[in-house]
């Protein structure tokens, strides 16, 4: 007979649902079992469809009736419940899958993520990180040099996204603008500088550091994404002259939907040379946003007349048009980096730089506000970080592939992603029916527009964009490219084409109407040459469908 309270009969059973903190070999093998079954049936998901199962309607008003239950869950069936919300997930590694700026993790990154989640240390202090928090000062040290700061001087740590590290570099800039705001709050106004192609992070931040979205001074961008040196000047200086204090300029370093790169380098001399004509009392603090440009910065010293790698010369020509710019990084004053972007790990893994660690010191907190923390130890980035509890995933998971990759493994799999955007470009340039409309930025993304037949998409597409006259016409092709986008899509989750994205407004036209794109953003390392006919096959076969109703 039992005779154990029904509590600890409980606990007993729940024990086997906890990694043994004693080496138990049994239990161990259990627990590797339990994530292989899961392992298992997701893969039973897989097909030729980029989507896990079969897609369906999501349920929210079933959702918002749960309810936890009395008795507990077997492991197993847990693991099943669990398993099942992935299905309809876009898998974006698929090489039909061409969605969105997503990557498709590698196992590395994975077991990097997967091994903190076992013990749980906290970034908050040595204490509770150990070895795990070295692994961030590692992941800094590595990507600072990378970038062109000195290593021994700059500071890196890993927050909750990309929005988070333009959040420090704006906190900071305030700071330096108006000392003493984290005491006082925001007694004068400020401003954040960036061009109309910026993240809308940048509202964001302003919204969540009390500056207020309003203060959100965009800057026109050229044709090619890219902030206007001229008018950046123009308005910095119109700002300072108008005495509001300048809390953050934001350099773009590859915008979200076309791939559009700043000038960082010119935006620090304008800054410095306006700091100098107004004899500023502080210097404005420049971010560099470059979550998704960073990574091509391991071209910074490929030699690319000689090109070892043997990339197409049309691939080298991108990749040189990037890095240019990217050679600049080591100016700003801190930079945004999204491992979960561009360096192939699961979400969250944002690492924020800063140029000198020395900056933080305006951020920290008094010991006697943790009394219980930052007893033992050297490394205490508690102090000054936002955040109390930061997890060890995102730090192990970027060490994973820095690990993985070094320089030779990223050149070669951004230099792949580049080569299918270029080809996908080359098709797309030579059909008469579509045009690329950033045609001056480099990388994996393509953002494009399909025309129905008569269109002359040689001139059409410039006077649709400046002529006013002619706004029936392009809210007819805004339509028309909707509807492509549907059809391309259905073909696609039968497995027939490709998963692609479409934005409602890649930039307006001169007289204010949104302009609509289908995008391909290409990075799957599995993407190959017939996965870009894929794609091409899908629209002319949506252009058959809507032939008869758009001419």
């Amino acid at each position: 007979m039992n005779l154990d309270p029904p509590y600890l009969q409980y606990l007993k059973s729940l024990r086997q649902a906890f990694p043994q903190p004693v080496s138990d070999r049994v239990h161990d093998a259990y627990f590797v079992f339990s994530f292989l079954r899961a392992l298992d049936h997701l893969d039973s998901m897989k097909s030729a469809s980029p989507v896990l199962g079969q897609p369906a309607r999501l349920d929210y008003t079933a959702a918002r009736e749960a309810r936890i239950a009395s008795e507990p869950l077997l492991l197993e069936e847990v693991s099943n419940r669990l398993v099942e919300h992935l299905s309809g997930l876009f898998i974006w590694g698929h090489p039909r899958a061409q969605i969105n700026v997503v990557p498709h993790p590698t196992i590395a990154s994975i077991i990097g993520g997967l091994l903190p989640s076992i013990y749980n240390p906290n970034l908050v202090s040595e204490e509770s990180s150990r070895r795990v928090g070295i692994a961030e000062v590692e992941v800094s040290a590595m990507v600072a040099s990378l970038l062109g700061y000195d290593a021994a001087k700059a500071a890196g740590l890993f927050t909750f996204g990309g929005t988070a590290t333009l959040l420090y570099g704006a906190k900071l800039g305030l700071e330096r603008a108006s000392p003493g705001t984290s005491l006082t709050g925001i007694t004068e106004p400020a401003v954040v500088i960036c061009s109309e192609r910026a993240h809308y992070a940048c509202h964001t931040v302003a919204n969540w550091l009390g500056l207020g979205r309003d203060q959100v001074v965009t800057v026109p961008a050229t044709v090619d994404n890219e902030i206007r040196i001229d008018e950046f000047t123009r308005i910095l200086k119109r700002e300072i002259v108008a005495g509001r204090k300048i809390a953050a300029i934001v350099a773009t370093m590859g915008t979200t939907d076309h791939f559009g790169v700043d000038d960082l380098h010119a935006m620090r001399q304008v800054r410095d040379s306006l700091v100098k004509e107004f004899a500023l009392p502080y210097t404005p603090w420049l971010h560099a946003d470059a979550v998704i440009g960073w990574a091509w910065s391991v071209f910074s010293d490929y030699p690319m007349q000689t090109n070892p790698l043997g990339f197409r010369p049309r691939t080298v020509r991108a990749l040189a048009g990037v890095t240019r710019r990217m050679q600049a990084l080591s100016e700003a004053d801190s930079i945004g980096i999204d491992f979960h972007k561009t360096g192939f790990t699961p979400y969250v893994s944002s690492l924020f730089l800063v140029h000198d660690a020395a900056e933080l010191q305006t951020l920290t907190r008094a010991q006697d506000e943790t009394p219980y923390l930052f007893h033992d130890g050297h490394y205490h980035p508690g102090k000054y970080t936002l955040e109390t509890s930061r997890s060890g995933s995102g730090a192990m998971a970027a060490l994973a592939n820095l690990l993985l990759f070094g320089k030779e493994g990223f050149r070669s799999l951004l230099g792949h992603l580049v080569t299918m955007a270029e080809l996908l470009r080359e098709q797309l340039e030579g059909h008469s029916a579509t045009t690329v409309v950033n045609r001056g930025n480099f990388g994996p993304v393509t953002l494009f527009r399909v025309y129905p037949d008569g269109i002359d998409t040689f001139s059409f597409p410039i006077r649709e964009q400046t002529e006013a006259g002619l706004v029936d016409d392009l809210r007819r092709h805004n339509e028309y490219n909707r509807r492509i986008y549907g059809l391309v899509q259905q073909d696609a989750l039968r497995g027939e084409g490709v998963v692609i994205s479409l934005t409602d407004c890649y930039r307006e036209t001169t007289y204010g109407e949104p302009i609509v794109a289908l995008k391909s953003y290409i990075l799957s390392p599995f993407c190959e040459e017939q996965y870009i006919e894929a794609v091409l096959e899908s629209i002319w076969k949506a252009r058959g469908v809507l032939a008869e109703e758009f001419g």
